[in-house]
């Protein structure tokens, strides 16, 4: 279909590029900012050049930030003697909104999937590795329970083979093939609550 706009038609393009967004989304989410007042628009614009100006990564656990250290690794309360493993940065956030886990976090940046060239040097598990000091007593690893996942959870458990750390994975509470962020608070903490030894 083709708008008498060049500029909407644009917009819906660009909205229909982004995640579980097909083009009657992107269409329904330009005519609602085409009614918005332009001064919401414009806020709205700028918290998208925020996030590419003003975020990086974390250089001690890789998560999204705006200050490195971020305030999670710099934080004097949480638990040096815990690190939970997760895929990505949207994972701490599913993590932490159940307000249970205290310790530090490292982001891998992705899965072990050799059928799309993904392998070791490509995620921060050297990094993570690196960062197991005599303080580190216990790694969760918080990884989505998935075929690319479980490859991983191998890997770093082969790795980590004679390091003095305790290793464990969450329960299986979170449904194979589903993501961490979808997860229910409920599921997410007795999958935390419930994790086992590897």
């Amino acid at each position: 279909m083709q708008y008498t706009s060049e500029s909407l038609e644009r917009l819906i393009n660009e909205f229909s590029k982004l995640p579980s967004i097909g083009r009657k989304t992107a269409q329904r989410l330009a005519f609602h900012l085409l009614k918005q007042p332009k001064e919401d628009v414009l806020v709205l614009s700028k918290a998208l050049a925020d996030i590419k100006e003003k975020i990086g990564r974390c250089s001690v656990c890789f998560n999204v930030t705006e200050q490195d250290p971020c305030v999670l690794c710099t934080n004097p309360k949480r638990d040096r003697n815990t690190i939970c493993v997760v895929e990505e940065a949207n994972d701490v956030l599913a993590i932490e909104r159940i307000d249970q886990y205290r310790g530090q976090y490292h982001v891998l940046g992705g899965l072990l999937n050799p059928l799309d060239g993904i392998g070791p040097d490509d995620l921060k598990i050297k990094e993570l590795l690196l960062r197991l000091n005599g303080n580190v007593k216990e790694v969760i690893l918080a990884i989505n329970p998935n075929v690319s996942g479980d490859a991983t959870v191998m890997y770093i458990a082969e790795k980590m083979n004679g390091i003095p750390v305790k290793i464990s994975r969450i329960a299986r509470g979170i449904p194979i093939g589903s993501d961490l962020e979808f997860a229910d608070m409920t599921t997410l903490t007795r999958a935390m609550e419930g994790r086992v030894v590897l």
